[in-house]
């Protein structure tokens, strides 16, 4: 029986956790990349029997834990990631790149629309829309980021 090198999902969960807790400037926090997410989006898009909504709950409530945000933050806002992109994950291998990129812009919004509501009930508004940062830095990210980790997982033979 082959290995099934599982250990490559949690590799890049705990690089993605060291990227959102990394050092930037001030004036670049907003900019920072929603790593987890889109984590997240490529490992449910590429193993959606094995990997879901509890799988992206997890990673969010992982990333409560570093950051020290809210409690439940980042895994609500994860789970629900999770959840569209199990409805979509067939089509979203259709797309082509441009499409891609735009649905990973929308999903990594509505990721960072679920955030900052759970940061406003808890008394931290956001001003404005900088909360949608991510969302762009995140998607222009995406053409480089999902290939090389599909190369690597299939190298890995991830399944």
């Amino acid at each position: 029986m082959e290995p099934n090198n599982r250990w490559f999902i949690a590799a890049t969960v705990a690089v993605a956790l060291l990227l959102a807790v990394m050092p930037l400037p001030h004036q670049w926090l907003w900019f920072r990349p929603a790593f987890t997410a889109l984590l997240v989006i490529f490992w449910i898009t590429r193993m959606p029997q094995s990997l879901g909504v509890g799988f992206a709950w997890m990673v969010g409530f992982l990333e409560d834990l570093v950051t020290g945000a809210t409690l439940g933050t980042h895994a609500l806002a994860l789970a629900v990631l999770a959840y569209f992109s199990l409805l979509t994950y067939q089509r979203t291998r259709a797309f082509n790149p441009a499409q891609q990129l735009m649905w990973v812009f929308i999903l990594v919004g509505i990721n960072q629309v679920v955030g900052n509501w759970v940061h406003s009930l808890a008394g931290k508004p956001v001003p404005g829309l900088t909360f949608l940062w991510p969302a762009l830095t995140s998607a222009l990210l995406w053409p480089w980021v999902a290939p090389w980790l599909s190369v690597v997982a299939g190298r890995l033979q991830v399944r």
